[in-house]
């Protein structure tokens, strides 16, 4: 038992390091994903080792040691995902029905074909701006009646997983799609026109994941992400970027993007909202996402029913509030992460 201890902890404290390797090869970066099962993992080895361990004194107290520091260390990085944490995004005080956009993100799996279930879905939820992710030519097809309440839209269906369709209440201005990255990877770009008659800037965005059957590096993830984070600082008008982005909220790349962006992430202070794999409640981690400018406030967030996806669909709420940029702030870059973020954005693809 002693040995199976010794070799259980290694592995654990192995999983925690990987990460901090800043390699974009896909062996490096999918352990960013799994943090929280790193915790609970971790938490039933250090019981086992309480009460199993039945080595010489320092190497029972060394094991203990190690093992505790590293649930600490975890901790440290998850604990900003509870509601023990500060709210990075400030809750609205005063409803604006105006100035609030209601968003449903969906990645709908494309080999999935109960599309049924998920116009059932944006029916229940009603949200002002559906995003589609992973969409062919059936989904283009079997959505063609939420037209009728969404007269805005955009529709990029494609064979390879990463189609992208758009629907709006709200009337879109000016957009584009554009492959930021890869020829093959839709991104939307579109101004969104609020009730009140305010302009915002939409970025809707599903880059490549870092696993060996799409994309054997996060090269290409990184730096649509940083990409958009240039285009957010940039805008004049307030900004929200969505989609299923193939980063966990806790990464250093989905951090670098908040810093040079100056977004806020709605999660911080509230929860998880784990949204992917719908099938594996032990393996589910929150790769769908909505960030928004400091110019709104937080209103709702809540993940849907799945409609036999590997994602949930998740709901987000969002309110422009006159004063909130002075109020809250993101993450600013230091040096580092300047020329971290330079770097990223000038490698080949």
């Amino acid at each position: 038992m002693n040995t199976f201890l010794i070799i259980f902890t290694a592995f654990i404290i192995l999983f925690t390091i990987i990460p901090l390797v800043r390699n974009d090869y896909w062996t490096f970066r999918i352990f960013d994903y799994p943090r929280l099962q790193k915790l609970t993992l971790s938490v039933i080895c250090m019981v086992l080792i309480l009460f199993y361990y039945d080595g010489p004194a320092i190497e029972y107290a060394t094991i203990l040691s190690i093992i505790s520091l590293n649930i600490i260390y975890l901790l440290y990085h998850i604990l900003p995902f509870t509601p023990l944490a500060k709210k990075q995004m400030l809750t609205v005080k005063r409803t604006d029905k105006a100035n609030t956009i209601d968003i449903v993100i969906a990645n709908v799996y494309q080999e999935n074909r109960n599309a049924k279930g998920c116009l059932t879905e944006i029916k229940k939820a009603d949200p002002d701006i559906v995003l589609l992710i992973e969409t062919d030519n059936f989904w283009a097809d079997a959505t063609l009646q939420l037209k009728e309440t969404y007269p805005y839209n955009k529709l990029v269906p494609l064979e390879n997983t990463y189609g992208m369709i758009l629907y709006s209440k709200l009337e879109l201005k000016n957009t584009e799609v554009k492959y930021m990255v890869e020829d093959d990877i839709p991104s939307i770009h579109t101004k969104v026109l609020l009730k009140s008659g305010q302009e915002i800037q939409l970025y809707a965005l599903h880059p490549t994941p870092p696993v060996p059957n799409e994309n054997m590096q996060s090269t290409e993830r990184d730096k649509e992400l940083l990409l958009a984070a240039d285009l957010c600082k940039k805008s004049k008008f307030p900004v929200i970027v969505m989609g299923d982005l193939n980063d966990v909220a806790w990464s250093y790349t989905t951090k670098l993007f908040l810093k040079m962006s100056g977004m806020l992430d709605p999660r911080i202070g509230r929860g998880f909202f784990n949204t992917f794999h719908a099938q594996y409640p032990f393996m589910r981690f929150p790769l769908d996402h909505a960030f928004a400018s400091p110019h709104f406030k937080f209103a709702c967030m809540k993940r849907l029913n799945n409609c036999g996806s590997d994602h949930f669909p998740i709901y987000v709420s969002l309110q422009l509030d006159k004063g909130a940029q002075f109020e809250q702030h993101g993450e600013k870059p230091d040096s580092d992460d300047i020329a971290e973020a330079n770097e990223k954005k000038q490698k080949s693809t």
